[in-house]
């Protein structure tokens, strides 16, 4: 009967990924029912539950999975043909719970309606709005850099902690929240991650765990880069799922900060977004928009681009196309890509309400 048992769960991974498709096809349905309804008590529970812990539950999480799994390897090198059965339901069952759990946990918000509906924007845009838009941030970001250094030549460096971030992050998204209660974040779980230079060498600042509702930031990444990165990982834990969004929802939730060094923080990030896509589409539009940025900002750009290249390795591209192979079987057919999606939700954002 157990046998039984385990086959049976093991081949529920398919109905499952049926009924996670149909479903899929309605993303009102999930919005209402799932990412309003279900997920928000699963998220808060797992926030309770973990977020006092002083350290990652997560990442050891996934260090004990990783060595139950190679165990079981190792257990049965020699004899994989006479249990082959067994170690193929074995296989299933872990898939099929691993599917389940992700999903009911996090992952049908994948499935949700895209924050654009709620806020009533657009994603597309018109290169003349980019410029325009990307003009802008160059302004806000040289006269910010400009305050907070008094020397347009001097980068800026965040006198915060990346712990005092940390604390700094929830405060910020209560901020937020008094205009967009949907972004309303309560019981923290912010965290840095134990893999903090494996996420380096793949190129990640951070990560949200679904199994454990936890949002680790990279904690070897530049201290200007912790305000976005941090609000963005929240984002995840308040059930957006899409690069793009979280991205959007990592510097609205910033620039709205009180703390002038989270503003620069912000827009410099934005208009390092902007400028790359602006590269893309009109060459000479951004040299123009490059001369004009103060030699302080650019200082920041090129510590930024020295932390990375210091880590940049022949397998970054690997985990990269993973990533990307992830995303696009849940639902974001632009893959890693989405990430610049946040440049379309950013000029439209602008346009309608201002920063």
């Amino acid at each position: 009967m157990k046998a039984i048992f385990r086959t049976i769960v093991a081949l529920s991974i398919f109905p499952q990924i049926l009924l996670v498709k149909l479903l899929g096809q309605y993303p009102d349905v999930v919005e209402t029912y799932y990412s309003e309804g279900i997920y928000p008590v699963i998220s808060k529970f797992l926030r309770t539950l973990f977020g006092w812990v002083p350290f990652s539950v997560g990442d050891l999480f996934y260090t004990v999975l990783i060595f139950s799994i190679l165990r079981y390897c190792y257990t049965n090198r020699f004899n994989f043909r006479e249990r082959k059965r067994k170690v193929i339901t074995d296989i299933g069952l872990l898939l099929s719970v691993t599917y389940f759990i992700f999903h009911l946990f996090w992952g049908m918000n994948y499935y949700r309606l895209p924050i654009e509906d709620k806020l009533e924007i657009q994603r597309e845009y018109t290169l003349d709005r980019l410029t325009t838009f990307t003009g802008y941030l160059v302004e806000k970001t040289n006269a910010l850099q400009e305050t907070i250094t008094g020397d347009s030549s001097a980068g800026v460096t965040l006198p915060q902690s990346k712990d005092a971030v940390f604390q700094k992050t929830p405060y910020n998204y209560e901020l937020v929240s008094a205009v967009f209660p949907f972004l309303h974040y309560k019981r923290t779980s912010l965290k840095k991650s134990i893999y903090s230079l494996p996420l380096t060498y793949m190129g990640y600042g951070g990560y949200f765990n679904p199994f454990t509702g936890e949002a680790q930031v990279n904690a070897k990444i530049p201290i200007l880069r912790y305000p976005t990165v941090s609000a963005h990982e929240v984002g995840h834990q308040l059930g957006y799922s899409a690069e793009g969004a979280t991205n959007f929802i990592g510097f609205l939730v910033t620039s709205q900060s009180n703390d002038i060094h989270f503003n620069y923080a912000t827009y410099s990030h934005a208009l390092a977004y902007c400028l790359s896509d602006l590269r893309l589409k009109d060459e000479a539009a951004f040299q123009r928009y490059w001369e004009r940025l103060n030699s302080g900002v650019k200082k920041n750009y090129q510590e930024l681009n020295a932390f990375w290249e210091q880590y940049q390795n022949p397998a970054e591209p690997l985990f990269k196309e993973m990533f990307n192979a992830f995303l696009k079987v849940n639902n974001q057919e632009e893959g890693i890509l989405s990430y610049n999606a946040v440049v379309g939700l950013l000029i439209n954002y602008h346009a309608k309400y201002g920063f």
